[in-house]
């Protein structure tokens, strides 16, 4: 049977009661069970940690001596306990290491999702289908209106024009896709990093992720208009520059509001849409949804008299 409360949203974060353990807790905790590692899943001086090695590795590059105490790494499809519940971590397609966290407790499965996605992005594994009786689903875009456009033609939008683009992006995850599609779809362009999105890129090469060339940022270098260099930035360098000139401005997001006062838009998100949640539900097949990091009110009126729905923040 279905325990309602197994999953309960607290001030530090998601609690399962069953197992006295967190998932992504916002604030430091004894047992942090960690989807991924965007600082809003993945705080710094946790105790013990569950995560992938990947996840880890970038919690302690960025964390440094916060990272937390025990590091307890598991890689995807094994199996582990905490507490009496069987925890399990499948690829979310997210970002590098990004997972699931399947539980298991009396019978009944659990699938927390994280942030996942289910377009195809070589920087991290594809998203793993699972089957549950419970999903509790990120519902950051769970609106019937927002449907993703193409990735691959969103990128190709580069291609236009000689002058240089300045590129506002996201440093883990959102940063390595790019440099990826640029590379695959924009060849003619160059790449180059900010030093904060540096070292996340050269540690996915570690883990074997293959991005093809970029080089550090030189000022020089963005001085000539016609060398087709794409400088990647983070969010509050982008909107530092918003008098540069000599260059075309875009922000790389799903969110529409920061596509405006751009040059170009480039609606490139690394979160499910409407028509991706509606393809993860079916293919989870629960008998509940449980909605976090969002509003579900859409998904309750879809799934009327259906699947019972309830928010869980």
């Amino acid at each position: 049977m279905i325990r309602p409360d197994f999953i309960t949203a607290t001030d530090k974060g998601l609690f399962c009661r069953a197992g006295n353990f967190y998932i992504d807790p916002q604030q430091a905790v004894h047992l942090a069970v960690i989807s991924h590692a965007h600082g809003d899943h993945a705080c710094p001086e946790n105790e013990q940690i569950f995560a992938t090695a990947e996840t880890a590795a970038i919690m302690q590059l960025r964390y440094k001596k916060r990272a937390g105490g025990k590091f307890n790494l598991f890689i995807y499809g094994e199996s582990f306990e905490i507490n009496g519940v069987k925890i399990c971590f499948h690829s979310a397609g997210h970002i590098l290491g990004s997972a699931q966290i399947l539980m298991e407790y009396e019978g009944v499965k659990y699938l927390y999702t994280g942030d996942y996605k289910l377009q195809e992005d070589p920087t991290c594994e594809p998203i793993t289908f699972i089957e549950a009786d419970v999903l509790i689903t990120e519902s950051t875009f769970a609106d019937p209106q927002v449907k993703h456009p193409d990735p691959v033609e969103e990128i190709k939008k580069l291609n236009a024009g000689p002058q240089n683009i300045l590129l506002g992006t996201y440093s883990l995850g959102k940063a390595q896709r790019l440099i990826r599609m640029i590379n695959d779809h924009c060849p003619q362009r160059k790449v180059l990093l900010h030093h904060q999105i540096l070292p996340i890129t050269k540690l996915h090469e570690q883990f074997g992720v293959q991005l093809g060339p970029y080089q550090p940022y030189d000022r020089k270098l963005m001085k000539n208009p016609d060398q087709n260099y794409v400088y990647m930035v983070p969010p509050l360098t982008f909107n530092s520059y918003f008098k540069a000139i000599n260059v075309s401005r875009a922000f790389a997001s799903g969110w529409k509001n920061l596509q405006t006062n751009n040059d170009l838009q480039l609606f490139i998100s690394d979160h499910v849409d409407w028509d991706d949640i509606i393809k993860m539900i079916e293919q989870v097949k629960p008998t509940e949804i449980w909605t976090v990091h969002g509003n579900g009110l859409h998904l309750k009126n879809y799934f009327i008299n259906q699947i019972p729905i309830k928010a869980l923040n």
